[in-house]
């Protein structure tokens, strides 16, 4: 039916005396139109917006519905791409589209014709409503025939459209004509070859923002599966030993509001917190029976027990993206004098995330009970973390982590209300922020 209609109204221009400029201007007004078309920028997941119709709006006003016509045909010829179907509709709709815009500014300039740049004005207003609501309409009638979506939600999309495009772009396109009409084709190129290049950049950047929101999105889901695994561990972990997982999920609480306190950014602050929620995950290599004894370890054990920070990091290494995190867990029972294992680092060798785990770690270790001895006090380990301060623990840290306790409820000092699947879905939260 389009391709019937797009023949009849060329037969019918033809014979009321339609006729074409020279095949060059013609033939370049086509290209233009075609390469603006190339470049076309999504609007909806079916719909697209171009600045193909600056060259056909140009013809209509400069030449006439038939030329205007012509072009569009040509313009949809040197735009065949796959899939075949869509351009065998999108064709004749162009040459219709255009066609209408050349009678919409045929009727405006026909009375006396000249080259009145008002006339010339309101004559490519004419034809440039035309144009967008005849394309409007082949864009409804294409997708009320394809089911693809509600005609009014379309309409809420391209129908501002033409209340943009219309006054932003006649101005231009009456400035052309009227150009044309004083001077010579030259200026048409002068003007519409640099909107082509704008709308490709526009096309360029588009598609590098679909680009990095893909490519964050897909990191999103690989952190969420890394960290996954990770805290599936230390859940392992929990059906060995109770404390595990409750002590993990405390250490990162008191790590991450340290982190806070002492004023580090809101992504440091979830680094650390997530280290914190596995950085017991290397006692999953543990023998068998040591979690589990209930006195106190020989000198074996406890060297064998000492084996979990670097348990730890060799299991994390092999996680996409935790090479810091790996690095962290491992280093977060060192002390600033150098005698912490499993390197003896000292000071600011040992990364400051690490210190601050090393911290809260022995804080809620002396605040928990154990099968061999009582929870101390909050203030008994308080006292201990003061009296280790530039042999075991970084000054700084615990004078942040003192300031945190102090203005904390009790539940809070003696880590009892911290849920281990809770702070893995804060962790997780913390993770698409950071991406988004």
């Amino acid at each position: 039916m389009l391709w019937l209609a797009a023949m009849s109204a060329g037969l019918a221009l033809f014979s009321g005396g339609g006729r074409l400029p020279s095949f060059w201007i013609v033939g370049g007004l086509a290209a233009l139109a075609a390469i603006a078309e190339r470049q076309s920028v999504p609007v909806t997941r079916n719909t697209e917006a171009s600045v193909a119709f600056l060259p056909l709006v140009f013809a209509a006003v400069a030449f006439g519905p038939f030329a205007a016509l012509v072009v569009g045909a040509l313009a949809g010829l040197g735009n065949l791409q796959r899939p075949y179907l869509r351009c065998a509709v999108y064709l004749p709709a162009r040459a219709l589209t255009a066609a209408a815009a050349g009678l919409a500014a045929g009727a405006v300039m026909a009375p006396n014709g000249g080259t009145a740049f008002g006339k010339i004005l309101l004559a490519c207003l004419a034809a440039s409503v035309a144009e967008m609501a005849a394309d409007l309409v082949f864009n409804l009638g294409t997708q009320a025939v394809r089911a693809a979506g509600s005609p009014w939600a379309l309409l809420r999309t391209l129908g501002p459209l033409i209340f943009v495009y219309a006054p932003l772009y006649t101005p231009i396109v009456a400035l052309l004509v009227y150009g044309y009409e004083l001077y010579s084709v030259a200026i048409v190129g002068a003007f519409l070859i640099p909107a082509i290049a704008l709308q490709r950049l526009i096309h360029l950047y588009q598609q590098q923002r679909e680009a990095v929101a893909s490519l964050e999105e897909a990191n999103t889901r690989l952190e969420r599966a890394s960290l996954s695994f990770a805290t599936a561990l230390v859940a392992t972990l929990d059906a060995r030993d109770r404390y595990t997982a409750g002590h993990s999920a405390a250490v990162a609480v008191y790590s991450r509001d340290i982190a806070a306190r002492m004023g580090l950014s809101e992504e440091e602050q979830g680094l650390v917190h997530l280290c914190g929620l596995v950085h017991d995950i290397g006692k999953i290599g543990l023998p068998a029976g040591l979690l589990e004894k209930p006195g106190a370890l020989t000198l074996e054990e406890r060297r064998q027990m000492e084996e979990h920070s670097a348990i730890g990091e060799k299991i994390l290494s092999k996680v996409d993206d935790y090479a810091e995190i790996a690095r962290i867990v491992r280093h977060h029972h060192e002390r600033v004098d150098g005698l912490g294992y499993p390197e003896g680092l000292g000071g600011e060798e040992i990364p400051l995330a690490a210190r601050i785990i090393s911290v809260a770690d022995a804080y809620n270790a002396m605040t928990s009970d154990r099968p061999y001895r009582d929870a101390m006090p909050s203030r008994v380990a308080r006292l201990r973390l003061a009296q280790a301060v530039e042999s075991q623990f970084d000054t700084t840290v615990v004078a942040a982590f003192e300031a945190v306790l102090a203005g904390g409820t009790e539940a809070y000092r003696s880590g009892q209300r911290e849920d281990f699947s809770l702070e893995v879905r804060v962790a997780e939260n913390a993770i698409q922020v950071a991406v988004s």
